[in-house]
Parts: C-alpha cells; structure tokens; sequence
C-alpha cells in the first residue's frame, strides 16, 4: 500500500510541475507574417556603434539576414548595394544582419565588398529566430508604416526592374498615404 501512495505523489509532483512549467514559461513567438509589425530590435552596427529597426522610422526598409559563409548570400550582396545606392534618396534603406560568428570575417568582407548600407551582427541568431527567418540569404521588406510588406526567401537580383519597381512603388505609396 505505501508503495502505491508513493508512486500517486510523483505522479501528482510531475503533473504539477507539468502544469506550471506551461503557465511560466515563455509562449514560443509565431514568425512574423505579411502585415505584422515588424518587431523592433537593437544591434551591434558595424564598424562600431548600434542601430535599431526604429532608426529608419518611416522608410522603406529591406532587412537582410545573411552570412559571409553562405554562398547565395554573397552572389546577391553586390545587387543589394547597387539597390542601397540608386534607392538612398527614395526613402529606401538596405539595413543587413549578419549571422557570423567571426567578426573579422565581416568586416574583411564589408571593407572587399564597399558595402555602404548599414551592416549589424547577430550571432546567436537571436534576431533572424524571431522573425522566422530558417534559410540564408531571407528578406522582409517593411513598408513606411513599419508592416512587413514582402518576405522574399533566398538569394534575388535586386538589380531586377521588377525588383526596382516594386520597391520604388512601394516607397511612392507610402508618401501618398502621408507616411
């Protein structure tokens, strides 16, 4: 008999540390979808310094997370700069989040590639994780209001008219709206 009321108080015990480990711990986020708010974050900018999301307030922005190792990432890097430059005076900013572990790796890569837009570094990958982001190079346009317009997965020509017209037109939409 005693060994049955023993067996029932750690079963008792485990149902209720079951219990309040859903009740305290943490909800896991759901990805961030078309028409979310894109959530804010602050990071470690390169060369020195932070930038935050809310830095560009009232942009267009083209968040990208990639790494220097990845080689989609790199193939696409030279049309995202070429985007950054012909879009700087639209309203339009290219802000990249690398995911490198060897900051040395990326500033060599920055300096080699004159990459002119701002350039962050995640490597515990915290950022990307909540947005969703599960394959490199992966980008969220976010239109002046701060909601994720486009979520585009994998390396693009943003070199493409296509590309340019559909950012372009989202910057002109966003000053129509008095955004």
């Amino acid at each position: 008999m005693r060994k049955i009321t023993i067996a029932k108080w750690i079963v008792i015990g485990f149902a209720g540390l079951a219990v309040l480990w859903l009740i305290f711990h943490p909800q896991s986020r759901k990805p961030v979808a078309l028409g979310d708010r894109a959530p804010n974050f602050t990071l470690s900018e390169f060369p020195s310094g932070d930038v935050s999301l809310r830095d560009f307030r009232g942009k267009v922005i083209l968040l990208n997370f990639w790494a220097t190792w990845c080689p989609p990432c790199v193939v696409e890097t030279p049309s995202l700069e070429a985007l950054a430059s012909k879009m700087k005076d639209r309203g339009v900013v290219i802000l990249g989040v690398s995911v490198d572990q060897d900051p040395a790796a990326l500033k060599t890569f920055v300096e080699r590639n004159h990459l002119t837009y701002p350039v962050a570094r995640d490597p515990s990958r915290n950022i990307p994780a909540r947005y969703g982001t599960y394959k490199f190079p992966e980008t969220y346009i976010i239109d002046r209001t701060g909601h994720v317009a486009e979520k585009i997965i994998g390396a693009t020509d943003w070199t493409d008219p296509r590309m340019i017209d559909y950012v372009e037109d989202l910057a002109r939409r966003g000053l129509k709206s008095g955004g």
